[in-house]
């Protein structure tokens, strides 16, 4: 008799598998969609490189962007976002999260492109204390991505994902400071649709879109603007640019015969159009990945503000920065895991070094770093690059304090260890 009933036990489990809709180690439906708004402001405002009063702008040259790029695997939903801003802080993420009831506010990533020809977004004081910002279209900012990210929640579609890290060669980016020491690797997360039509690109690279500066009287997203005209235009659907770490100071390869910067519309062009191509030739021979794995964790991390000048920009600012008791601003440090990726968020310009050290000990095939996102604290260095050599010293004095690396790459391992809040 226990043959019998064994046999039967068994046509039992198969014809069980069999019912099941799509096996019991099926996953869910993986899907995206990306959404842009346009935020350029009529009329001009002034725009803003750094800290300090911002520049008068008399006409403008391509415009100023904010996309959302959500993605969706069974309960998990996340929002990749991108600003064309010198940086988008913490305090307007918040605005933008509290009109996003569809994703948990912790999922959604804000980070900026670092255009340096872009209206202040800080609220950065002059020698008199008072500050440029246009408070009222900061608001509209925050309006319009909330608005993209609703709308892409409202848009996703079945997809899968190519996912591809090379080298970006030709004339892009170098390091001002040292010219060989920046990442020239490129990061490319393409969601593509059930025929293999990009929906988005996504472009991870590590370098400041400053090319036309503050300086000129131009508003502009700088070279991000063309790449985005260059993914579109080579059907890549829509671009989506992420910057890395790009600190101190990887900036655009825009130096002439004579070794000065050529500072003009055309070079954003150049370097725009390169990078994307450079991008697209990366992912083009990428496997797809259906249906891949989606998730999202992090922690939040205090640093103390030791800095002066970030110190009085936190103060007079019209936006409402503030430190708790302790002196200590705190922000989220996000990990995305999404197919063979792993992406962490970093919420400021770190050092190529840092970036370096923690894509090495990241655990994805490919690895991603998403600089200037969920903050933009200012550059971040490690306590022995920090005020060390006189190259260093404008970048040590808009850091926020001399273990600002150390206790974010300690919080970083602490995350990718699994340990989130």
């Amino acid at each position: 008799m226990k043959p019998i009933r064994s046999a039967t036990a068994l046509i039992l489990f198969f014809a069980l598998i069999m019912w099941l809709p799509e096996g019991p180690v099926a996953r869910a439906e993986f899907r995206a969609a990306i959404v842009v708004r346009d935020v350029t402001p009529v009329p001009l405002l002034p725009v803003s490189g750094g800290v300090g009063p911002s520049n008068r702008a008399s006409r403008k040259v391509g415009e100023l962007t904010v996309r959302a790029f959500v993605l969706e695997q069974g309960l998990t939903r996340v929002a990749i976002c991108s600003t064309d801003f010198l940086g988008f802080p913490g305090v307007l993420c918040e605005r933008v999260r509290r009109k996003v009831s569809s994703i948990p506010s912790e999922n959604i990533l804000i980070g900026a492109t670092h255009t340096h020809s872009a209206p202040d977004c800080y609220g950065f004081p002059d020698r008199e204390g008072k500050t440029s910002a246009d408070l009222q279209y900061l608001d509209s900012v925050c309006a319009r991505l909330a608005e993209a990210i609703n709308q892409a929640v409202d848009k996703l579609q079945p997809a899968s994902l190519k996912i591809a890290t090379g080298r970006a060669k030709g004339k892009i980016a170098y390091n001002y400071y040292a010219e060989r020491l920046y990442d020239p690797r490129c990061d490319v997360i393409q969601a593509v649709d059930l025929k293999g039509k990009p929906i988005a690109t996504l472009v991870n690279y590590a370098c400041h879109p400053e090319i036309i500066g503050s300086r000129q009287g131009i508003l502009s997203p700088d070279f991000v603007g063309p790449l985005y005209e260059r993914i579109k235009q080579r059907k890549g659907g829509t671009g989506i640019f992420m910057n890395g770490a790009l600190g101190g100071m990887v900036t655009a390869d825009c130096r002439g015969p004579d070794g000065r910067d050529v500072r003009t519309w055309n070079e954003c062009i150049r370097i725009g159009r390169l990078l994307g191509d450079e991008a697209l030739n990366i992912v083009t021979d990428a496997p797809i990945q259906k249906e891949p794995r989606l998730t999202c964790a992090g922690k939040t991390v205090k640093f103390p503000v030791e800095s002066e000048m970030l110190r009085a920009v936190m103060t007079l600012s019209p936006l409402g920065f503030a430190a708790d008791e302790n002196g200590c601003v705190s922000v989220r440090v996000s990990l995305v895991n999404v197919g063979d990726a792993q992406i962490l968020t970093i919420p400021g310009e770190a050092l190529p070094n840092i970036g370096f050290y923690l894509k090495r000990k990241m655990h994805g095939r490919h690895n991603l770093l998403f600089g200037l996102t969920n903050d933009a604290f200012g550059y971040i260095l490690t306590k022995v690059d920090y005020d060390s050599f006189d190259r260093y010293d404008y970048i040590t004095r808009t850091s926020l304090g001399e273990m600002t690396g150390e206790i974010f790459i300690e919080h970083a391992l602490s995350l990718l260890d699994g340990s989130a809040d």
